[in-house]
């Protein structure tokens, strides 16, 4: 099921929540909302759910008007942060409540719902489970139960609100793996609310960040990456470091520090640079000036994390180094190294 957003805002007394924005959303896709907090996803979401009334503008699910249709008619599955499980009920009964609650008329046989929660109980990895009640169930369990619930209504659009923020990292990673497998092994339309960046971009198969109630950018998580449309979506999608400076003799300078450079039209005194864009030396070339100390060193991973200080900065600079550097430079704590940059990035100043 396809969803159209057409023009929709809101607003909360004096607070305006969305500014008037469109989102087409195709069928199948799965899509994140990715924004810091007060950005208006959570109000959208809300909004394509129908738990929220929009100001103007109007919802589609596919061919069908859906602005003013009551939450129980738009046939969509919503799982919260915090699981929203009834706590008296087992595993079983939990699944099942959506379907038990339809009308007489629309409710399948009690064979017909055994059938449809053993088998997702099953795809879930729970049907072992399915007499406990959530109590008795960690926080990865319980979410799985949660959406288990959501699907078994069969759903035409799945949308969820954080639905990992309550979970441990590795409980986390392990869910966005399950939940990308079973949407495409179900194939139903998926929007989901999220602050974390690398949640969105492993998930969605586009991004929509947003901030102030507007949405800045739409994409794949590879071209927002690699094409930020401006700073901020540059800054939210990782780490940032800044260099500001003035422009001297093909050079953008800062005291002692300098980067070869021609002068630019877009953003002549500033230039934004990724951690992994970063090259750590014992000398300084034709490229750059940028004597640094290290003050911490942290291995993550595939790389090594190392914490860069300088009297001509503002705040801390990250570099991303592979093992081999660092076997190669062996920095510690109080090492004096130079920064190469291979690459940096500009952008026309933001409006006020």
């Amino acid at each position: 099921m396809s969803i159209t957003v057409s023009d929709v805002s809101r607003r909360f007394g004096s607070t305006t929540a969305l500014h008037p924005l469109s989102l087409e959303i195709k069928q199948g896709e799965m899509v994140g909302l990715l924004g810091p907090s007060g950005s208006g996803k959570t109000t959208l979401l809300r909004i394509i759910a129908g738990l929220e009334a929009p100001d103007s503008g109007s919802i589609h699910f596919g061919d069908r008007d859906v602005t003013r249709v009551h939450v129980r008619k738009r046939r969509v599955g919503f799982v919260f942060q915090h699981y929203a499980l009834f706590r008296h009920m087992s595993v079983f009964e939990n699944v099942a409540f959506g379907l038990r609650a339809r009308p007489a008329g629309e409710r399948p046989s009690n064979a017909e719902i055994r059938d449809r929660v053993q088998h997702l109980l099953e795809r879930v990895r729970l049907d072992t489970l399915a007499k406990r009640l959530p109590a008795q169930l960690s926080g990865g369990q319980q979410q799985r139960v949660a959406l288990a619930r959501a699907l078994a209504v069969e759903p035409e659009v799945l949308l969820l609100d954080e639905p990992f923020g309550a979970l441990d990292a590795k409980v986390r990673l392990e869910l966005r793996r399950w939940l990308r497998h079973l949407h495409e092994e179900f194939g139903f339309t998926s929007v989901f609310v999220t602050h974390d960046q690398e949640e969105a971009l492993e998930l969605s198969d586009r991004v929509v960040v947003m901030s102030n109630g507007r949405i800045e950018q739409i994409d794949t998580p590879q071209a927002l990456y690699r094409a930020p449309a401006n700073r901020f979506v540059f800054s939210f999608l990782g780490e940032t470091n800044r260099f500001g400076g003035k422009h001297q003799n093909g050079r953008l300078q800062q005291g002692e520090a300098w980067i070869a450079m021609e002068r630019s039209n877009i953003a002549p005194e500033e230039v934004l640079l990724r951690p992994h864009e970063l090259m750590l030396t014992t000398a300084p070339d034709g490229r750059a000036h940028l004597p640094v100390r290290v003050d911490a060193v942290s291995p993550v991973g595939s790389d090594v994390r190392v914490e860069l200080t300088a009297d001509w900065m503002d705040t801390p600079w990250l570099a991303s180094i592979t093992h081999h550097d660092f076997d190669r430079l062996q920095p510690e704590r109080g090492s004096e190294l130079y920064v190469i940059p291979s690459r940096w990035h500009q952008f026309a100043p933001e409006s006020p």
